[in-house]
């Protein structure tokens, strides 16, 4: 008869089964660590594989602390330990009991003779990558449309800032991923998107291998329009993002580079505005006390003084001339009439000699007297026109008025009227009375 057994005294026996079976304990397994994970508990758990097969291992806290390196994906390495099953889960692994290296996987070969490649072509260089647009109005993603990658960037820009995005449907793992992912990039720079995400969760090396395939490297680096990448976790470097724009720890951090939050923009708006505003209140103050200034300058009274004191000097200067030439050409002629009463030959010779020179200097002064008259005389009607150019009633003339308060000075602020109060309106032809009824001040 059938022996009938529960499914944990299944596990069990089989768990006792490689426990006393020789050839799967004390044994050392040979292989690359692949999708390697360090629990905070200290526990270590990964996937030892070679080019047929894999096998689940976990490396408790008090192993760990017996080797002297630091393992991780793609390493090869020497496993000693023991094969176990799990009963809850009804899964073997092999418990790892120590460790050591034995060379360097060959997907990190490949990943690094394909770095120094591209970085020898100057792919990776600051200089070539390209700033995120500010205000993108399309956002192109290449990443599959089933992953939580997608889902993260919509929630995110809606929250920041609304932005069409525009999903491009890619394979992100597997064989014929890089020629998928390729193909997106591509589309989207013929759509005509204002930046692409290109990106896809956590995973091994082996999972996030696609975006260190040179195709598509090279794709990204041919990209018309500014690229983000978001490969796996923060951890993660993949070639992707070496030549990528811009590189984000998360899809949500790549969202978060791609649009601004419409609240900080709204407070700049503000502060702008604020700015704005007390510029412009800052220049109407100093032109208005520069007006204020000018119109005390040249207010009708003034200009007609000015023009009057002018007159009155120019007249002054005119009649002291005059006085001065007929006061010396009387004293030359009473001298000269002195000495011609005298006898002597030589003496009326000298004063025959005299007259001569002082008709010649009376002639040089009269023309020199007349000229400088004239030149007077143009100097103030110069004055005169410039004054009158220059004098308020000339703004009068194009339609402005001239606002004095009961006290008979210009009002140059609302502020210094009061309700009830006379002021008086100058215009082109006349004047006008009136009385304040209501005032209003403007912000």
């Amino acid at each position: 008869m059938s022996e009938r057994v529960t499914v944990t005294e299944l596990n069990t026996r089989v768990k006792e089964l490689f426990g006393s079976t020789p050839g799967l304990k004390d044994i050392w397994v040979i292989g690359e660590i692949s999708n390697f994970k360090l629990y905070t508990s200290g526990h270590s758990y990964f996937t030892i594989k070679d080019a047929g097969s894999e096998i689940r291992a976990v490396m408790f806290k008090s192993a760990r602390a017996r080797i002297d390196f630091e393992p991780g994906d793609s390493q090869k390495i020497e496993a000693y330990g023991h094969l176990d099953m799990y009963v809850e889960r009804g899964s073997y692994q092999f418990i790892v009991e120590s460790m050591k290296r034995s060379g360097i996987g060959d997907l990190y070969l490949k990943y690094e003779a394909l770095k120094k490649k591209l970085e020898a072509e100057g792919l990776f260089e600051s200089a070539r990558k390209r700033p995120i647009p500010q205000y993108p109005k399309v956002i192109g993603v290449v990443t599959s449309p089933t992953g939580a990658v997608i889902h993260d960037i919509l929630t995110t820009t809606k929250r920041l800032f609304p932005a069409d995005i525009l999903l491009a449907p890619a394979q992100v793992q597997g064989e014929g991923a890089a020629k998928s992912i390729v193909a997106g990039i591509e589309l989207l720079n013929r759509q005509g998107v204002d930046v692409i995400i290109v990106g896809r969760g956590g995973g091994s090396l082996e999972d996030l291998w696609a975006f260190n395939e040179e195709p598509v490297v090279r794709a990204i680096a041919a990209s018309k329009v500014p690229v983000i990448s978001s490969v796996g976790h923060e951890t993660d470097f993949t070639l992707a993002d070496f030549v990528a724009d811009k590189r984000a720890a998360t899809p949500t951090a790549a969202a978060e580079l791609a649009v601004r939050n419409k609240t900080e923009i709204m407070r700049q708006f503000s502060d702008l505005t604020v700015r704005m505003n007390k510029a412009l209140s800052s220049v109407i103050e100093h032109m208005r006390g520069r007006f204020v200034a000018v119109d005390g300058k040249l207010s009708p009274a003034r200009a007609q003084e000015k023009v009057e004191y002018l007159g009155m000097k120019l007249d002054d200067l005119s009649s002291r001339a005059s006085a001065a030439v007929k006061d010396t050409v009387s004293e030359m002629h009473k001298r000269f009439l002195s000495v011609e009463n005298r006898s002597e030959p030589a003496l009326k010779a000298m004063v025959s000699n005299k007259r001569n020179q002082s008709d010649r200097v009376f002639g040089r002064i009269e023309p020199g007297m007349k000229a400088i008259l004239v030149t007077k005389d143009h100097k103030e009607q110069t004055l005169a026109a410039r004054l009158d150019a220059l004098s308020p009633y000339k703004v009068l003339d194009r339609g402005y008025s001239f606002v004095a308060g009961p006290d008979g000075q210009a009002v140059t602020s609302v502020k210094g009227l009061a309700v009830g109060s006379r002021i008086t309106v100058r215009m082109r032809d006349g004047k006008a009375l009136a009385d304040i009824v209501e005032k209003e001040e403007l912000q």
